[in-house]
């Protein structure tokens, strides 16, 4: 057995030092010192030995086994150092070529515009408030002096949910819910996504985007909101853009006005684009009606105020000369790109 011991150790030293890679190398350790392996059988016959070989050996074996674990591990070593090696021979990455370009996104029309709105109210001293899309009946109609039976509630033009309540037509309800938590001076614009029952076309869409503009303090007069909405249209359109107001009716204010502004593509001479008018047509405006004061708990005997609501969307064909409202949902990137 002493003999079967001391032949084992140049042969699993040899084996040991051919094993090409950490797989054939864990091959040898279990050849040699697995449960089935090569001193393990002759360990077995230590039952026949006497009394007086079998320490001698079971040291010889313990010597034999720490020997050949100190060189599998010493092997191994340089296996898992080679491999590296190879590895990252494989793996050279070039840090002086040049990357891949990554496109950067930019801001969608709508939003372009959007800022340069607020960029112009800001400058005026507004701050920008904003509200609940899912609004009740209260503050979309009833708070704004639209009565029951009034056509802007008819189901064919609102969004009505089984809860009783809608998404709201428009973002007027903000007006009223910031007057009931702030008291006069106040300037505000609520731009926001509001909703209505129209059939997709070039000019309509069941979901478009609006700002509303309130002012109210003392002694607020139509000479104020022409002078607010003058700058509206100079910053957006022009230092030479010029505004008109027409008499219209709306519930929520009185009197009221359709805002047209000079034709920013003829300068008012007449062109296709205004249909040879010399004016479009940009938002609706007027003084704030006295109910809707009451209604956010404004006293109307001591404060005045005016109200304008502006389509986002309008502006935003107008201000890129666009033609058709559904491409700026359509999310065409061929379109997107333009911009």
């Amino acid at each position: 057995m002493k003999d079967q011991l001391e032949a084992l150790r140049p042969q699993a030293a040899a084996r040991i030092s051919e094993a090409a890679d950490t797989a054939a190398l864990d091959a040898v350790r279990v050849a040699y010192l697995g449960k089935k392996g090569a001193l393990t059988a002759i360990l077995k016959q230590m039952g026949g030995l006497s009394a007086e070989e079998r320490p001698v050996i079971g040291q010889l074996a313990n010597e034999l086994r720490g020997s050949l674990e100190a060189m599998l591990q010493e092997r191994g070593e340089q296996l898992k150092a080679e491999e590296v090696a190879a590895r990252l021979g494989r793996e050279t990455l070039d840090i002086t070529m040049p990357g891949t370009a990554r496109p950067l996104g930019h801001k969608h029309p709508l939003t372009i515009v959007l800022d340069e709105v607020k960029e112009i109210f800001l400058g005026m001293g507004f701050s920008v408030a904003t509200g609940p899309e899912v609004e009740n009946e209260y503050y979309n109609f009833t708070a704004l002096n639209i009565p029951e039976g009034h056509s802007a509630r008819d189901e064919q033009d609102t969004f009505y949910t089984t809860e009783g309540l809608v998404l709201r037509t428009a973002t007027s309800p903000v007006q009223v819910r910031y007057m009931e938590r702030h008291k006069p001076p106040i300037r505000i614009i609520a731009p926001g996504r509001v909703y209505r029952q129209d059939t997709p076309d070039a000019t309509h869409s069941p979901l478009f985007h609006q700002i509303e503009g309130l002012v109210v303090d003392e002694g607020v007069t139509m000479g104020h909101l022409k002078a607010t909405l003058d700058q509206l249209a100079k910053g957006l359109f022009g230092e030479s853009t010029r505004t008109r107001f027409r008499p219209h009716y709306f519930p929520f204010t009185e009197p009221s006005a359709e805002v047209d502004v000079s034709c920013f593509r003829c300068g008012g001479a007449g062109c296709p684009f205004c249909k040879g008018e010399g004016w479009v047509e940009i938002l609706g405006a007027g003084m704030v009606h006295p109910n809707v004061l009451r209604n956010g708990g404004i006293d109307p005997e001591k404060y005045s105020g005016f109200a304008f609501g502006v389509g986002l969307d309008r502006l935003t064909l107008a201000r890129f000369r666009i033609d058709d409202i559904r491409l700026l949902f359509e999310n065409d990137l061929r379109f997107l790109g333009q911009f």
